[in-house]
């Protein structure tokens, strides 16, 4: 793959397919041998700028999060190629690793442990010493909304949205120059989400971070995503800007198109299989 000094990530092709056993319940069909491969990434191929919001919509099941962990090294595509700030995700595992760092909807945690101990130990895998870690760990917190004797109390104490808060912020700590957030806001509050998002943007804006960000949330998207790819059954339907997404679509009784009504539109018939029953995530 070649590498362009602009680009913060390059996906070109992208495949990736499982295959469940008889073993397991799965809701697709099987073929006569009870194995039958489910591609979940479908050559999937796009390019993310130094500096931008990049942003990834779809339904349950389209392959937003098996992306984001080809991305991260957790997952090995069977196909293309990936590569971040041009070292290969599958050559130059380490030097990625050093380079990104992760959020997702399902942390896990010594939840034992509070916030802090939690994050200072994360902080010292990446070679933080633990007194500026710490300092940190009081920063980034205290910016996402967290109080402080919050960050001393043991985490199986806190809140699923406090959890979350603390998931973001160990990915914020080590001030990641490639940032994967895997609906990083969800179960959380209107205001946590504001606070959440206008920390994203001043990472992105004072450390020149480049964010690549999955959600549910359309608001979220349009007013964070400088570009924003649609994924459907594993495939990229449209990419473009949210306006020029939203062009796409035409207006009701007057209004405006909205992020909202461009999803509807591309996957709809996706969501009336899922209505049916016919799918399942």
């Amino acid at each position: 793959m070649n590498t362009v000094e602009n680009n913060a990530l390059q996906v070109s092709g992208v495949t990736k397919q499982f295959v469940k056993s008889d073993g397991f319940r799965w809701p697709w069909k099987r073929n006569g041998n009870g194995r039958k491969p489910v591609v979940a990434v479908n050559r999937v191929s796009f390019d993310v700028k130094r500096g931008e919001v990049f942003g990834i919509l779809g339904p349950n099941g389209s392959g937003k999060s098996t992306l984001v962990r080809c991305i991260a090294t957790l997952l090995l595509p069977d196909e293309g190629d990936i590569a971040v700030f041009g070292h290969d995700v599958l050559r130059e595992e380490m030097a990625v690793k050093r380079l990104i760092n992760r959020v997702s909807v399902d942390a896990s945690f010594f939840k034992k442990l509070t916030p802090m101990e939690n994050l200072v130990y994360g902080a010292r895998l990446y070679g933080l010493r633990a007194r500026d870690a710490r300092k940190r760990v009081l920063e980034v917190l205290g910016r996402l909304g967290l109080k402080k004797e919050s960050v001393f109390q043991p985490m199986e104490e806190m809140s699923r949205g406090m959890q979350q808060k603390v998931a973001i912020a160990r990915a914020f700590l080590t001030e990641p120059i490639v940032l994967l957030l895997d609906e990083p806001t969800t179960g959380l509050d209107p205001r946590s989400k504001r606070e959440v998002q206008a920390f994203v943007e001043e990472l992105r804006d004072t450390h020149n971070a480049t964010i690549l960000l999955t959600t549910h949330d359309m608001q979220e998207a349009d007013a964070l995503c400088d570009r924003i790819a649609i994924l459907d059954d594993g495939k990229i339907v449209a990419l473009d800007t949210p306006a020029g997404l939203k062009s796409l679509v035409a207006g009701n009784n007057g209004h405006h198109p909205t992020l909202e009504d461009v999803f509807m539109e591309l996957t709809g018939k996706r969501l009336v299989r899922e209505e049916d029953g016919n799918v399942q995530d």
